[in-house]
């Protein structure tokens, strides 16, 4: 990885508002290749990833949870500076066939575009429950990333001990009751230094109380969440101790009801503490704002994300936050159910979002897919945000009920054009992106340190997927932080970049998409640019670096140092 350890010889200290200029139009400069750069190649067996499956149990019940999994997504377990990656397995009904099933995958990364499986070496033997998710973070400060795995049964805190995973669970205080847990983050959510942890629970289901369902009359198939009672997340402080306590209630979260599938952190109101948006299938999106002293408000309702135009619930999947235009303010993305257009809410002023999803062009491409996993990133490096989508039903009878409406889908991949409009470039691009799937989880990472970023998208009962991205004519620059006063993740770290005039905004942080984690680092588009003119760093401490003049086609790894000057 072409990387520079960076000291910074004074720090200037501004105000947030100088970060937010006023509005400009994308620069020449700053432009992007030609598209035909752009092509992407399915490299899942030459890294060595093939012989992962992932395991739905189904066996001809059609038990609801069959249908949702699993996710995966890149961390870097041994320090080494190349992103790893964890997979989740599933899981099967019957005990016997149920020990047959590696519930998590952990691959090493070797440096050489090629994976090692190190689950025997890595992980403890037997992780019970039924696996969905996963979520990568320091939690404990000491220097490496550990996992949190969500389950249909007991999820497990894996602490990272030197490259090996302790199953500290019951220790840290997180054995619940077992519920079916779904996507988690974490996140400093009192800015205390050490990460919280919010874990999105589904519904109330056991083999006892699945329900009966049909669309023919005679054969049973696969229910919908509305006949359902959703199961309310959890939040849980860390303690700064390695232990974490149950406060969802102190902490205002006991009003979620349940029904989530997708989770992400930021800060909409632009007031240093970290908000949640929560994404719930058939339910309304919830919208939580920090209050600053530990506790947050629901405020879906009154900002417009809690309903569709029509003021109906949607079947909310994953979701992803951020800037995709030059007004400098943020955007929602929600993945919905085929004939529900993708979710596009971009934030006004005062807490009210602006429903685009039919201005944003991306609305009526989607209405045909059932959108999984997604996330924003600069795939073609030209300096804004693109929109990749997971896409595969959940019923594998569709075909036979719905016009046009399929069971393996092709993904979407929307190009920006820079103003908060989109094209999809999937149909065009070919390749890897015209392959059809049932797919579930999707997550990015620079997993072979080119600079560019790559793909993994997993399969329900399948396989996953590692596209690397062959991008060619572009430069980039790729920001690591690790925080110090701030949790030592760097999660909740605002990047901000200008390039040859042009506004970039980065967020480092865990959750986002559906049950998966992509990669902690901010990776900005360049163009034909050849050097970022200033990055302002903004740690979650509230200390702001500001660097200039930095050199294109370079990784910076930045550690929070008092009075701004970050470690060589």
């Amino acid at each position: 990885m072409r990387a520079a350890w960076l000291i910074i010889l004074a720090s200037l200290l501004f105000t947030v508002g100088c970060d937010r200029p006023a509005s400009q139009a994308r620069p020449e400069a700053a432009g992007s290749p030609a598209s035909s750069s752009l092509a992407f190649t399915d490299v899942t067996q030459t890294a060595g990833l093939e012989a992962f499956r992932h395991v739905n149990g189904a066996a001809g019940e059609k038990w609801f949870p069959e249908t949702m999994g699993a996710g995966g997504g890149f961390l870097d377990y041994d320090g080494d500076g190349h992103l790893d990656l964890a997979l989740v397995g599933g899981g099967a009904w019957e005990a016997d066939a149920d020990r047959q099933v590696r519930k998590l995958w952990l691959y090493r990364n070797q440096g050489d575009g090629t994976f090692a499986d190190v689950t025997t070496e890595a992980l403890p033997p037997r992780l019970g429950g039924y696996g969905f998710g996963v979520a990568a973070a320091d939690y404990d400060n000491d220097g490496d990333d550990d996992l949190f795995f969500t389950t249909l049964g007991p999820n497990h805190l894996l602490r990272n001990d030197a490259g090996v995973f302790a199953d500290v669970t019951t220790e840290a205080g997180l054995s619940d009751d077992e519920a079916w847990s779904t996507s988690a983050l974490f996140f400093d959510a009192d800015r205390d230094g050490d990460l919280d942890l919010y874990v999105g629970h589904y519904v109330v289901w056991s083999p006892e109380k699945d329900l009966w369902c049909s669309s023919d009359g005679e054969t049973k198939g696969y229910c919908t969440p509305e006949l359902y009672e959703g199961a309310p997340g959890r939040f849980y402080r860390n303690r700064g101790d390695g232990t974490f306590a149950d406060e969802t209630q102190a902490a205002g979260f006991g009003v979620s009801t349940g029904k989530t599938l997708g989770l992400a952190a930021f800060d909409f109101n632009r007031d240093g503490w970290p908000d949640l948006v929560v994404a719930n299938d058939t339910e309304p999106d919830l919208l939580f704002q920090n209050d600053g002293d530990g506790t947050f408000t629901e405020v879906g309702v009154l900002s417009g994300i809690a309903f569709d135009e029509r003021g109906r619930a949607r079947a909310g999947m994953g979701l992803d936050v951020g800037v995709v235009d030059e007004t400098g303010e943020e955007t929602i993305f929600v993945g919905n159910f085929s004939n529900e257009m993708i979710g596009v809410y971009r934030h006004l002023s005062g807490g009210v979002f602006l429903d685009r999803a039919a201005t944003s062009q991306i609305g009526r491409p989607s209405l045909l897919t059932l959108t999984f996993g997604l996330f924003l990133f600069d795939v073609d490096l030209d300096g804004d945000l693109d929109l990749f989508t997971a896409n595969g039903h959940v019923q594998p009878h569709i075909e036979r009920v719905k016009d046009n409406v399929k069971f393996r889908q092709p993904p979407h991949l929307f190009l920006n054009a820079g103003d908060g409009t989109f094209t999809d470039a999937a149909p065009t691009l070919g390749g890897a992106l015209s392959e059809a799937l049932v797919g579930r989880g999707a997550a990015y990472a620079d997993y072979d340190d080119d600079g560019d970023l790559d793909i993994l998208v997993t399969e329900n009962n399948g396989p996953a997927h590692l596209w690397r991205n062959d991008l060619s004519g572009a430069n980039y620059l790729r920001v690591a932080v690790a925080g110090r006063q701030s949790n030592w993740s760097g999660l909740g770290t605002r990047v901000v970049a200008f390039v040859a005039g042009q506004r970039q905004e980065r967020r480092i942080r865990t959750g986002s998409s559906f049950l998966s984690q992509s990669e902690k680092v901010a990776t900005f588009g360049l163009g034909r640019a050849t050097q970022v003119d200033s990055l302002f760093i903004f740690w979650p401490s509230g200390q702001v670096d500001r660097l200039a003049g930095l050199a294109a086609n370079q990784t910076l790894r930045l550690v929070e140092e008092p009075g701004g000057k970050p470690a060589p």
